[in-house]
């Protein structure tokens, strides 16, 4: 259903994305190839990332957000991905394996930011005062709390784009997982 495109097989308006994240990245990830299939998606993902990556959340802040969003959607390639920029931020060993196995994290803050992803999922973003309260207890802004909405956004269609690539075994991110 969704043909694994080359520069060569995509359309023309996906190939400049394309080549500019397998510059980027060394490779082109199979969810790219995939996604190229609606050019305006892949801008609009590449758009709406570069945005959330500007946020005024930290980067430890929006990896604990994709890392709960990856595992929340079952996303394996999100997973290892993520798990890889977290090493690269130093995060500690025990944060990542919580992250992953969906297990109690000790950090507070962490575990607000976590709690308050699910929490905004699952009321399909009308989430209660008293969630609203704990998330801002945690040192976290009104503005993060817009800011966790975007993310959620920008990691709803990657794990849309990586779920639907069935991506095979050898795929270069999972030598994290």
């Amino acid at each position: 259903m969704f043909p694994d495109h080359t520069l060569e097989s995509a359309p023309a308006e996906a190939r400049r994305i394309m080549q500019a994240t397998e510059q980027r990245m060394g490779f082109l990830p199979a969810a790219t190839a995939r996604m190229a299939t609606s050019p305006q998606l892949l801008e609009g993902f590449t758009k709406i990332s570069a945005l959330f990556e500007s946020t005024t959340l930290d980067p430890m802040a929006r990896e604990v957000l994709v890392l709960t969003m990856a595992t929340r959607n079952g996303c394996h390639i999100c997973v290892a991905l993520h798990t890889a920029r977290l090493i690269d931020l130093g995060a500690d060993p025990e944060t990542i394996a919580a992250l992953r196995a969906q297990t109690p994290l000790r950090d507070p803050r962490w575990a607000a930011m976590r709690a308050f992803v699910l929490a905004v999922l699952a009321a399909a973003g009308d989430v209660d005062d008293a969630t609203m309260a704990e998330f801002l207890a945690a040192g976290f802004t009104p503005r993060n709390a817009l800011e966790v909405v975007l993310g959620i956004g920008a990691y709803t269609t990657s794990t849309f784009a990586n779920r639907m690539t069935k991506a095979p075994v050898d795929d270069p991110l999972l030598q994290f997982a």
